[in-house]
C-alpha cells in the first residue's frame, strides 16, 4: 500500500472515532475494499466502564438537616480510592485483563495468596500480545479489583498487595 493510502486510512479511522463520539455509539466496525486482495478492516470500540470496583459509589448529596443532626460514620476502607493505596498494582498499559492463562485454567493469583516479587499475577492483552504483569513487590494479595476479561486503562488499579 502506498504512503498516500496510509494517510487516507488514518484520516478515515479518525473520522470513525469522531462519528463514534458524536453519535454516542460504543462500537463501529467497517471493512474498506481497495481491490481484489487489498482491504482494511477497522473496529473502533469505546469502553464506558473500564474498571469494576467492589465498593459501591459514595453518595455526595445529603440533606442538610440529616448532616447537622448526626455525624456521619467513618467511611470503610473499601470505599477509599484503591489507586491511592500504597500496595496498589497499577496497569502499565491499556488492554484486556486476564486472571488466568486461558479460560478455565487456575488463576495466576487469588485473594489471600502470597506472591513473590516478579511473579506473574495477571495478563494484559494489548494489540494481540499477551503481556505478563509481574508483582512489583512480595506480599499477600488483599484485593483483586478487576474481573477476568475486563478492559483496563493505563494507571488503573488492578489489585492490592500488602
Amino acid at each position: 500500500m502506498s504512503k498516500q493510502s496510509t494517510d487516507a486510512d488514518v484520516a478515515f479511522i479518525a473520522a470513525l472515532a469522531e462519528l463514534l463520539n458524536k453519535n454516542e455509539l460504543t462500537e463501529i466496525s467497517v471493512k474498506r475494499e481497495y481491490g481484489e486482495d487489498d482491504s482494511l478492516d477497522v473496529r473502533v470500540i469505546k469502553q464506558a466502564n473500564v474498571v469494576q470496583m467492589a465498593a459501591p459509589a459514595p453518595t455526595y448529596a445529603a440533606p442538610a438537616a440529616a448532616t447537622a443532626a448526626a455525624p456521619a460514620p467513618a467511611a470503610p476502607a473499601a470505599a477509599e480510592d484503591p489507586a491511592k493505596h500504597p500496595g496498589a498494582v497499577a496497569s502499565p498499559m491499556v488492554g484486556t485483563c486476564y486472571l488466568a492463562a486461558e479460560p478455565g485454567a487456575t488463576p495466576f493469583a487469588t485473594v489471600g495468596a502470597v506472591v513473590v516479587e516478579g511473579q506473574t499475577v495477571l495478563i494484559i492483552e494489548a494489540m494481540k500480545t499477551m503481556n505478563h504483569i509481574p508483582a512489583p513487590r512480595a506480599g499477600t494479595i488483599k484485593r483483586i479489583l478487576v474481573s477476568d476479561g475486563t478492559a483496563v486503562e493505563f494507571g488503573a488499579p488492578l489489585m492490592i498487595i500488602e
